[in-house]
């Protein structure tokens, strides 16, 4: 009787605690959910009901003692792909925050700081400003269930194992993480541009007629282009922003060999 009760135990072990593990990765770090607005307890409560809806489809799971190195590898695997699932994403909603503070610095604007609740640091308002924005583009384009999708694939094409990710998959993620500061930086880069334009006017303006003093005006006049840039770049970053997911989410069904 003690042996069949440590089988049903090992099975209980491989049938729902590997994907609460994946799962449960995930959601610690993906965007939205993973902040400091949304509750443990809600993210918790979110792991376990995806975890009860998907065991039943999912694949066999590896026969491994459930007291064991063996299982203690396996969930720390497990817990590994979820968080990278997530943290691909959430490159995705840093490089605006990056361009946000890039755009910031050049106009002035970075004066203007407030506090992000979901980091709990202090951000420019720009950057909090894209960060609403591109939160808001990414659930009314379903990023989030479009994220858990790949996440399920995932257990398809990357099965519960001992076998996981190579050195090389792992650095096509860094990879990735060079890839935000150069997406942040196209970005900001038509405001960048149009403010450089609008400081060597002011340059050959001071140097045509010194007494007019223009670069006592050039601080609230460059602000004021700043926003006006903004404005007319803001649905060229919402259509960015739809791009960069796709390509991001293409690396994500490419890392998990889907």
């Amino acid at each position: 009787m003690l042996e069949l009760t440590d089988l049903e135990v090992g099975h209980w072990i491989s049938r729902y605690v590997y994907p609460f593990a994946r799962i449960s990765g995930l959601f610690m770090v993906m965007p939205l959910f993973g902040t400091r607005m949304v509750p443990v307890r809600v993210r918790l409560l979110l792991s376990v009901a995806i975890t009860l809806a998907i065991v039943p489809i999912l694949p066999p799971f590896p026969k491994v003692d459930a007291i064991s190195v063996g299982s203690f590898v396996i969930v720390l695997q497990q817990l590994l792909i979820g968080i990278v699932l997530g943290f691909i994403v959430e490159l995705l909603t840093q490089v605006f925050v990056l361009a946000g503070q890039l755009i910031a610095m050049q106009t002035g604007l970075g004066i203007a700081t407030t506090v992000d609740p979901s980091q709990g640091a202090s951000v420019v308002v720009v950057s909090q400003w894209l960060l609403f924005m591109v939160s808001l583009v990414f659930l009314s384009l379903n990023g989030h269930l479009v994220l858990i999708e790949v996440l399920v694939q995932s257990f398809f094409t990357m099965p519960v194992g001992m076998d996981g990710w190579t050195p090389d998959d792992l650095g096509s993620v860094i990879y990735w993480s060079g890839w935000m500061f150069a997406a942040a930086l196209v970005i900001a880069l038509p405001a960048l541009t149009a403010l450089l334009v609008v400081n060597l006017a002011f340059g050959v303006m001071t140097r045509a007629a010194p007494q007019l003093n223009i670069f006592a005006l050039g601080f609230p006049v460059t602000m004021m282009i700043g926003l006006f840039i903004l404005w007319l770049t803001m649905t060229d970053m919402a259509l960015a922003f739809q791009q960069h997911m796709e390509t991001l989410f293409t690396f994500a069904n490419k890392l998990i060999k889907g």
